[in-house]
């Protein structure tokens, strides 16, 4: 028997609400809106379920911080704000749909050494300037050997809440739940140098299992720059 995943608190208060609507239109006798409202509190339930994930052990994998698919992989300068320096680190995009699971995790096991949040636009986070226009919330991970990795979670067009998890100096293992986007988004990770991408641009990722990449594998396998 299929075990359904559980719903995450922060999404609790949101399905008692569409239920409680959903019950006063089936006592008011509005039955085509009661029903609507079954499927919205449905669809609630499973926006914001929090399913167990197993995560690969290595010290040197990057793990996908988020459900979604790949919409881009660049070499770009990280954000002046995660203070990782003006040298290019490849950059790889997750874009997340309104029916993917949205709890984020860490990329890496380590300590949160900065997160900075910046309030911004609402534009579509497939976009590449969303990187720089959207609110967004970003995350550096220091681990144990000094390598930092950086994360964004990003807002979008639906998006209107990021909520973290963490603070700064919490102690982090890879695949740990680190923060959630409300209603569609996206979350960026900057890879360390010398570091390539063992993705490719469209494949889907799972939040805390796909392997992003082996640190320190500069060999590309199938991941596409655009």
């Amino acid at each position: 028997m299929t075990k359904l995943p559980p719903v995450h608190p922060e999404g609790r208060k949101f399905a008692t609400i569409a239920g409680v609507i959903t019950l006063l239109f089936f006592l008011f006798g509005w039955t085509a809106l009661g029903w609507i409202g079954v499927i919205l509190t449905i669809w609630v339930l499973a926006f914001f379920r929090d399913p167990v994930r197993v995560t690969p052990v290595g010290d040197d994998l990057v793990i996908s911080p988020a459900d979604g698919v790949i919409c881009m992989i660049t070499d770009v300068v990280p954000p002046k704000e995660m203070g990782l320096g003006d040298e290019m680190r490849t950059r790889v995009s997750i874009f997340m749909n309104v029916f993917n699971v949205h709890i984020n995790r860490t990329p890496v096991t380590g300590a949160v050494e900065r997160i900075v949040y910046i309030p911004g636009k609402f534009i579509n986070a497939d976009l590449d300037k969303a990187s720089e226009d959207n609110e967004r919330q970003m995350f550096v991970i220091r681990m144990d050997n000094g390598t930092k990795v950086g994360m964004t979670q990003i807002a979008g067009l639906v998006a209107r809440r990021i909520i973290r998890f963490v603070r700064e100096e919490d102690k982090v293992a890879a695949g740990e739940r680190v923060g959630l986007i409300r209603f569609g988004s996206r979350v960026d990770v900057y890879l360390p140098h010398g570091t390539a991408p063992h993705v490719c641009v469209g494949q889907t990722m799972v939040a805390g299992e796909t392997i992003l990449a082996r640190i320190g594998d500069s060999h590309i396998m199938g991941g596409v720059r655009r």
